[in-house]
């Protein structure tokens, strides 16, 4: 090699390096914000997955998502039944705010057992609201909404890119289908179909199953295993636990499609449900309660977080979280704000995840119903055998749950930490407590303008109720 070749050489050495310092110097490609796969359980009780302590249903996938994730053992839906819960989920506001109490607007249950005339409300979440789904399409994702809206516009009218509804799917009665098609594995296929479609952008696909539901109506392929399978002491219904089944198998086939595509670390999964169970088909012991009630089995969830690389799994929280605490978590996580000059109920729940300081300890959290819902037939377990909820109003501050009743000014007050059951009634013995709860409960009341009914219903028949309450509980 020649001198001159020899100096060249060195020279183009050095020229590779210093352009190699340079490449290394710049900043990389900022990473896009993650994806949020939201499962959302129609009547899902709190005890209805096998991570939540079921003997009987079967739910791996779901069990293994929550295994790493954190679950959050003190989660509760914004109201006991399934139009209001909906409603305070896409809004982030408790009932007051958007006026949704019950399903559909008529009075429920018989008029002679009414005392009180019934806050009827609404039946349509107003245009105005501005759901998270907006601002998350405000902010580069892509929507999808695949299931039970409920709200009386339409999904694509308030923020969803793409909606499939049962309405929209010809043939369906029920949870069957033409062909044998099955309901929840058509919305898992459209869900999968959606994630394959939007892989150049943020998505967020918001699958709102309307397993499990009434009518109860089994994956048939799945009956003969649960009908040769050993009862548990919690849960034993055959049907219930085909249907159970069919949501958690969708849940697999949605995660193998997440590995599949590439997408299984920047996806974020939250898991929920929109009140507690159906009480004729499932059971959340030791809670009180079921579907329709504002005791501990009526509105407390399964609930767990998983978002790889910021939760760490096997985590458990018993921190108190409402559903209108999605809507700042799902904003926080897409790094978009809350929409200016709209009220908003929740907190985020990022910074728990986090393990960072937060504010969630210093809150109480609030129920408010107006309306009567009557009861189940023959089905009940509650103060009263007409109705699972009479017109109350609640409030949880710590350990402490109290109740207010409308018709009658009565107060139950439940130490849960003692008492998970609200078997034993402290108001009496804790007259200090209760007050001060009630307090803070009618504050709460007067700041966010919930209705209380007082006017009494002139059909109304005291007798009338004293003779079904007797009649309903011979039944027992």
């Amino acid at each position: 090699m020649s001198r001159l070749d020899s100096i060249v050489g060195r020279v183009a050495a050095v020229l590779l390096l210093g352009w190699a310092g340079v490449f290394a110097q710049e900043p990389a490609a900022p990473r896009r914000a993650p994806n949020i796969l939201f499962v959302y359980l129609d009547d899902f009780g709190w005890r209805d997955a096998g991570f939540m302590g079921s003997d009987f249903y079967e739910t791996p996938h779901l069990d293994a998502l929550a295994a790493d994730g954190m679950v959050f053992t003190d989660a509760y839906a914004c109201a006991a039944n399934c139009a209001p819960s909906r409603a305070c989920l896409l809004s982030g506001q408790y009932t007051p705010r958007h006026g949704i109490y019950n399903v559909g607007t008529k009075p429920r249950g018989q008029a002679a057992h009414r005392r009180l005339l019934h806050v009827s409300g609404t039946d349509t979440l107003a245009p105005e609201v501005v759901t998270w789904a907006e601002v998350l399409k405000a902010n580069g994702y892509r929507t999808g909404m695949f299931g039970k809206w409920h709200l009386g516009t339409t999904p694509e009218e308030q923020g969803f890119d793409v909606a499939v509804e049962r309405g929209r799917l010809k043939g369906f009665r029920g949870h069957n289908g033409p062909d044998g098609a099955y309901l929840a594995d058509v919305l898992t296929d459209r869900t999968i179909e959606f994630i394959r479609e939007s892989a150049d952008q943020p998505w967020c696909a918001y699958l709102a199953h309307f397993a499990v539901h009434t009518p109860l109506q089994p994956k048939k392929d799945l009956l003969p295993k649960y009908q040769a399978k050993e009862p548990g002491e919690l849960h034993d219904h055959v049907v219930m636990a085909t249907m159970i089944q069919a949501v958690d198998d969708g849940v697999g086939r949605i995660v193998a499609g997440l590995d599949e595509f590439g997408l299984t670390d920047d996806t974020v999964i939250v898991f929920s449900s929109d009140n507690g169970g159906y009480g004729p088909a499932t059971d959340m012991a030791p809670l009180k309660g079921y579907k329709g009630t504002y005791y501990e089995g009526g509105i407390r969830v399964p609930f767990f977080v998983r978002w790889p690389g910021v939760v760490a799994g096997g985590g458990r929280s018993a921190e108190p979280i409402s559903g209108i605490d999605v809507y700042p978590t799902l904003c926080e996580i897409a790094g978009a704000e809350l929409p200016e000059g709209q009220p908003s109920d929740g907190l985020s729940l990022v910074p728990l995840l986090r393990g960072e300081e937060h504010d969630l300890v210093e809150r109480a959290l609030f129920w408010h119903f107006p309306a009567y819902l009557q009861s189940y037939s023959v089905f009940d377990e509650q103060r009263d055998p007409l109705f699972r909820s009479r017109p109350c109003s609640i409030i949880r501050m710590g350990d402490w749950k109290l109740h207010q009743y409308f018709e009658d000014g009565r107060f139950e007050l439940y130490d849960l930490r003692e008492d998970l059951g609200e078997t034993t009634n402290l108001a009496s013995a804790e007259p200090g407590r209760a007050a001060a709860m009630l307090v803070r409960l009618q504050a709460w009341q007067e700041r966010v303008g919930a209705p209380v009914p007082s006017e009494p219903n002139p059909e109304f028949d005291a007798e009338a109720e004293a003779a079904a309450i007797e009649k309903q509980l011979r039944k027992r």
